[in-house]
């Protein structure tokens, strides 16, 4: 028993170690840099399904408050997200270069930059949101309650990019234990205040779809407060000071390019599932409960992918920084092979028992019906859009982001939209046009990360080389 024990504790202290992202077993580098994304992911999902479970007990109004809310808010996200992740990637790639005082000027520089513009869209959103539900027809039945619950969000959005920007900043380090900590504590706090502010319980009144987002904003200042305090420490790696900060063009540049087409992209794949929003609205609130049942339980799917995608993203950063190009494309392919088994298992399952997933959620035979239908065309795509996630780690770590830009609004704009329109409005289809429009643009835009992929011009880095990574570069030409 006690050798068991020692057991469990060295594989835990082994697991707390930083990998070697240059030197590593690529699949146990890919496994401990991801693990902890994908189980902060998980977390996150989670509380995502349990928002839904909770306010789907007050009916389909209030269900569909968060649903609207977050292809808006995320719209929001999207503009300085992309920005966090320029610095994420800038930083990991001047970290594979050996360049320490780089690795931290690019992380003061990062934070002040999302923090004046976070909170400037924080405020627009906040006094726009009448408007923005108005254009996207939202249900009169559902107006009211969208509306508190998207203003408050608004509110948290510099709390979301206070830990949006630590966790970016860790991962490019190559610390993504911390991170996944802070999340899993402040989403249980979370999930605890959910019931607590919906309801009503203890000496707390009765808030409904207002306590959920109260609960949110909450959990959220928390978690940036924490991992703030964190980097300024300069305990975990990174040393974030603002006593002498100046504002670095070269690096600010560097962010803007690799950071500007993450974010237009983001934003206009944002701003299409809104607009698919709008044309999910107008066929009532038991199409938009199926809807946003069923895209949370897709990004519980991808979950396992996007943690391998961050973790691949860094581990082609870091590489690429040092001049290896070749392991940074390995890391790609085992990390799509890994991907790729998981998520057929998986989406075999939500084919067969969709219904039985939908249900958990809401005992409604409209949203059910619908729901399952949902499941039985759109799963297997899924796979599919899996792996192209993976491709795009490829792009994201090497700073080469165009082509997620193109594709991205490729997905939406000339793909999902024009089909969604066409097949349930044109042609009649309903709410499985919608569903067939998702299945045709995640399979295509599949293909073409492959062929991009496979090109190969994403290899080169942007950040400047030092005279270890040359020397890493020729040794690499030799062989």
């Amino acid at each position: 028993m006690k050798n068991d024990t020692n057991i469990v504790i060295n594989r835990l202290k082994k697991l707390a170690e930083k990998p070697d992202l240059l030197n590593g077993t690529l699949w146990k580098v890919l496994l401990q840099l991801s693990t902890p994304i994908i189980v902060a992911n998980l977390f996150q999902t989670f509380y995502n399904l349990a928002d839904a479970f909770w306010l789907g007990k007050l009916g389909r109004s209030a269900l569909a408050a968060p649903t609207i809310t977050f292809n808006i808010v995320f719209t929001v996200i999207a503009l300085a997200g992309g920005l966090g992740a320029g610095g994420m990637i800038v930083l990991a790639q001047y970290k594979g270069a050996g360049n320490a005082e780089k690795v931290n000027e690019t992380a003061s520089n990062s934070f002040v930059l999302l923090l004046i513009i976070s909170t400037t869209l924080s405020i627009i959103g906040y006094i726009f949101a009448p408007q923005v539900l108005s254009l996207m027809q939202t249900p009169t039945d559902a107006y009211q309650l969208t509306l508190n619950y998207m203003r408050i969000t608004f509110i948290g959005i510099p709390f979301v990019f206070g830990f949006y920007i630590y966790q970016g900043l860790m991962q490019g380090y190559g610390d993504t234990i911390n991170p996944m900590k802070i999340s899993a504590f402040t989403v249980t706090l979370n999930i605890i205040l959910d019931p607590i502010l919906i309801f009503g319980l203890g000496p707390f009144p009765k808030m409904g779809v207002v306590g959920a987002a109260i609960a949110t904003i909450f959990s959220q200042f928390i978690s940036s407060v924490i991992g703030i305090t964190q980097m300024m420490s300069g305990r975990y790696g990174l040393k974030l000071s603002f006593s002498r900060f100046r504002f670095n063009k070269e690096i600010i540049a560097a962010i803007l390019k690799v950071g500007i087409p993450i974010s237009v992209s983001q934003a206009g794949t944002s701003l299409g599932f809104t607009v698919l929003m709008g044309i999910v609205n107008t066929f009532g609130s038991g199409v938009i409960s199926a809807f946003g049942i069923g895209n949370r339980i897709i990004s519980l799917l991808t979950t396992p992918a996007m943690g391998l995608a961050m973790g691949t993203s860094t581990v082609v950063a870091q590489n690429i920084g040092a001049g290896r190009t070749d392991r940074a494309e390995r890391s790609v392919w085992v990390a799509a092979s890994m991907n790729g088994v998981l998520l057929f298992v998986l989406t075999t399952l939500l084919f067969f028992f969709g219904a039985s997933v939908v249900r958990f959620f809401i005992n409604d035979p409209q949203v059910i019906e619908i729901g399952n239908s949902m499941f039985k065309i759109t799963s297997y795509s899924v796979l599919f859009f899996s792996i192209m996630i993976i491709f795009n780690a490829s792009f994201r770590g090497s700073g080469h982001t165009m082509p997620i830009l193109i594709m991205q609004l490729s997905r939406l704009w000339l793909l999902r939209i024009p089909f969604a329109w066409l097949l349930a409005k044109t042609m009649g289809y309903g709410a499985n046009g919608i569903f067939w429009a998702m299945f045709i643009s995640n399979m295509v835009t599949a293909f073409m990360s492959f062929v991009w992929f496979k090109s190969g011009g994403w290899k080169k880095k942007i950040v400047p080389t030092t005279k270890e990574s040359i020397i890493t570069e020729e040794i690499q030409a030799l062989k």
